[in-house]
């Protein structure tokens, strides 16, 4: 009997031990960079103990605006210490003459690390110059390194755009499966961040490290190892078409008139390029999702209201089923009805266009799906409204890529049964009942008109280039669809009734008749069917337009989304943003002009 237990305790012991011999097998052979459920990688666990190490920089692409200037982050150069120069004699004064600082507060910042530290002032870390990085650099001291150092901007541009990133190991597997990635890697979630991602993904991190023994002191020596990729193309730089300035006057517009929900567009008329885009509610970059603050509402379909009429108008001209002697009944509401809040009597077609008389493009929507079932879509797909306005296209292996993934498909008709009922089409002619199109399909219109008929997709990003600089890929411009433009008549017609929204002393933009530059454009008052706390009715509230009228070089599309008529800032952001505009030009050109 006790034989027989010896044996069993024996067999325990002999498997326990292979169980042991195994595990280690797996831990040194075979799972040594993905180990257990969260593919944790040995190698660089083990390192990680016995190493100090600072990240310098992720190695992920980054944003630069037009001009070069950076929307996400920026290289700083700071003075990095090491913790065991609190341990050694070394020439603190000369860095600190070097500085303009005392020796004192250098050595109080190393006093207080465990591990390296950027040389700070304050909770900001100190800023050096090239020709103070070249001097400390030059004088060889062992934990002392001048490097230019990633640090996230202090203000977010275009934070819905530009998007975010995050650690999301499963979702980097289902992505990037084939490809050798750390589990920390981060991945564009939304906005160009998800875009790009391909294009952004880091060759490795860029770090200052040393060893270190148990203790934390230096293991091999004072050797400081500088380790970065060895690719010199990579990170790739995208470079957008946002110019950082107005990005940043659009935001503080925004924000100075409370805009709660909306948003503006602001586009360059010449390249059909976005210069600005801002969405509110703002999002949070702590936690995106709050508040709906990660959706970029110039992305999304909204109801437009009346801004719609401008296709309406655009497919009576062209097809003549309008002159200038006709006039319309704009004392009627849509269904025939007397309208008490309007009685503006009979008037033209581009005075109803000016006073945007619902009666009138209720009348010619009629008469033209009367004529053609598909007219309606036809014209706004001819302006460039319909159904997306970004750019999209093939950029090497990755075929259909879309600057702008969370741009939604506008809609005209959400049953086309529809088109064979009077009212229902009555009200798509006005932009109400299914109609949604997205502020930046709006503003692709104005951009289409301003620029004489030509319809382009939209761009956000003019090109991605490698970290030396040179051209990786080039964003071409590229027509929006291959239907007919225009004709020249039809789009001078549409100019005029524009810019008599702003002149006529009717007209519902006539407050922006003080601006300095002369503007055209549409508003648009959307019913939403919703109600406020206090039983308001809920608007969309538009105004979209080129400027200068008589040579247009900006589109601007303001709205806000799910507002009160009394609470609506529209009008005042879009004077605001303009007339900033035009100071900011002036300035520009005064620079231009000054002696250097």
């Amino acid at each position: 009997m006790r034989k027989k237990r010896t044996i069993v305790i024996l067999v325990i012991i002999q498997l326990g031990l292979f169980f042991l011999i195994g595990r280690l097998a797996q831990l040194q052979l075979v799972s040594t960079e993905s180990f257990s459920k969260q593919h944790v990688n040995l190698i660089e666990a083990s390192v990680a103990q016995r190493t100090q190490e600072m990240v310098v920089s992720d190695g992920r692409g980054t944003f630069v605006d037009k001009n070069g200037k950076p929307l996400v982050e920026q290289e700083i150069p700071v003075l990095v210490l090491f913790p065991f120069l609190k341990t050694m004699n070394w020439p603190v004064e000369t860095i600190a003459n070097l500085l303009h600082v005392s020796a004192s507060t250098i050595r109080s910042q190393i006093q207080q690390a465990n591990e390296p530290i950027v040389f700070s002032s304050g909770t900001e870390p100190f800023p050096l110059t090239e020709a103070q990085m070249n001097k400390i650099n030059q004088l060889h001291l062992p934990g002392v390194l001048a490097v230019k150092k990633q640090y996230p901007l202090d203000h977010l541009y275009a934070a819905q755009l530009i998007g975010f990133t995050r650690e999301d190991p499963q979702l980097l597997r289902d992505r990037y499966g084939d490809r050798h990635l750390s589990v920390q890697t981060k991945i564009g979630i939304q906005g160009l961040q998800k875009a790009f991602d391909e294009f952004l993904l880091p060759e490795g991190e860029t770090r200052l490290l040393y060893h270190v023994d148990a203790e934390g002191g230096p293991l091999f020596g004072l050797d400081v190892k500088y380790s970065a990729p060895g690719n010199p193309f990579y990170p790739i730089s995208v470079q957008t078409t946002i110019d950082r300035d107005l990005q940043q006057m659009t935001e503080t517009v925004l924000d100075e008139h409370g805009l709660k929900k909306g948003g503006a567009v602001l586009l360059d008329v010449a390249t059909n390029s976005v210069l600005a885009m801002a969405s509110r509610p703002a999002m949070d970059p702590h936690d995106p999702y709050k508040n709906g603050g990660a959706e970029n509402q110039m992305l999304l379909p909204q109801i437009p209201g009346s801004v719609f009429k401008t296709v309406i108008a655009a497919a009576a001209v062209e097809t003549g089923i309008v002159n200038d002697k006709q006039t319309f009944d704009c004392s009627r509401k849509i269904d025939g009805t007397p309208d008490v809040e309007h009685t503006y009597g009979q008037l033209s077609f581009e005075k109803s266009f000016a006073v945007s008389c619902n009666n009138t493009f209720a009348t010619l929507g009629k008469q033209l799906v009367g004529q053609n079932k598909d007219i309606i879509e036809q014209y706004a797909q001819k302006l460039g409204l319909y159904p997306l306005a970004g750019w999209q296209g093939d950029v090497y292996h990755v075929t259909a890529f879309r600057q702008l993934p969370e741009e939604k498909s506008g809609t005209i008709w959400h049953d086309k049964s529809d088109k064979y009922v009077p009212l229902a089409v009555a009200q798509t002619s006005i932009g109400q009942k299914n109609v949604r199109v997205s502020p930046l399909a709006v503003a692709n219109m104005m951009a289409t008109i301003a620029r004489g008929g030509e319809a382009k997709q939209v761009r956000v990003a003019s090109k991605m280039t490698y970290k030396n600089g040179t051209t990786f890929f080039t964003f071409p411009e590229q027509p929006f669809s291959n239907s007919e433009p225009l004709s020249f008549f039809t789009v001078q017609k549409l100019k005029q009734l524009l810019l008599s929204v702003v002149t006529d002393a009717r007209g519902t933009g006539r407050r922006f008749q003080t601006l300095p530059y002369a503007v055209a454009g549409k508003s648009g008052t959307a019913q939403t069917g919703k109600i406020d706390a206090r039983g308001e009715p809920l608007i969309n509230k538009w105004f979209a337009g080129y400027f200068p009228a008589e040579s247009p070089k900006y589109v601007l599309v303001v709205v806000a989304l799910d507002s009160t008529n009394a609470q609506a800032v529209t009008n005042d952001v879009f004077y605001d943003l303009v007339k900033r505009i035009y100071e900011w030009e002036a300035a520009q050109q005064a620079q231009d002009v000054s002696p250097k």
